[in-house]
């Protein structure tokens, strides 16, 4: 048996991950084409490389199909409810930058705040007869910050494209969604509210609490550790 470690399967989060375990003396590799999702690690006995999606790392995570993997701050805490019962943050990479924001159209001069969001929430319910609108890929997240910041007037759109662009195409009037420049935010005329921060994210290794080990992986999973320095 082994450990199994999950790692995003492709672009730059993939590289600086095998640049990370790299610099620590393990050698992660893609084996095969860009459409195979082998891999191999050597530096060290017993650890599998599991190349997923990194949205696809919380779930097998969660269900204990890996013991450890490498995702977003963001994709572990919307994915995975009472999320630290189920993962251990083992560290964080100090790559994948990005922060979790709401964001309205820069033409609202009076919305600049949580409060002021939610007074124009319930303005434009009294004007237009139906919720604000809010587009994200965040629900869980987005309606525990709002819950806790007192907004209630409001309805989340799903949004799986380009989430800044459902303002100017008119099926949402806000969004919350991931930035690291803000540039697309300001290059499609939206405003960062000044408390609007959901939740600042980045590249972190995380262990399943849940998945199974025999004796022999728990050792490999301590030399990991060690030679990891963690």
């Amino acid at each position: 048996m082994t450990i199994k470690l999950g790692v995003p399967s492709k672009g730059r989060l993939m590289e600086k991950t095998f640049d990370w375990f790299g610099a620590r003396g393990v050698s992660l590799a893609r084996t095969g084409s860009d459409r195979e999702y082998a891999g191999k690690v050597e530096g060290i006995d017993g650890v599998d490389l599991v190349l997923l999606s990194a949205s696809e790392i919380p779930r097998e995570l969660a269900a204990g199909r890996i013991h450890l993997g490498v995702t977003g701050t963001d994709l572990v805490r919307e994915k995975l409810g009472l999320w630290e019962q189920q993962v251990e943050v083992m560290a964080e990479l100090g790559f994948g930058r990005a922060d979790l924001i709401i964001a309205v159209p820069q033409c609202w001069v009076d919305v600049d705040t949580i409060d002021d969001l939610d007074a124009a929430a319930a303005a434009f319910r009294k004007t237009h007869g139906f919720r604000l609108r809010i587009a994200t890929k965040y629900h869980r997240l987005v309606r525990e910050f709002l819950r806790e910041n007192g907004v209630a007037d409001y309805q989340l759109v799903d949004s799986q494209g380009a989430t800044e662009g459902t303002i100017k195409n008119m099926t949402a009037e806000a969004v919350a969604d991931i930035t690291s420049t803000g540039e697309t935010l300001r290059a499609n005329h939206l405003k960062i509210l000044s408390d609007g921060m959901m939740l600042k994210s980045q590249a972190t290794l995380f262990r399943a609490r849940k998945a199974p080990m025999d004796d022999a992986e728990r050792q490999v999973l301590n030399a990991l550790i060690e030679k990891m320095g963690m």
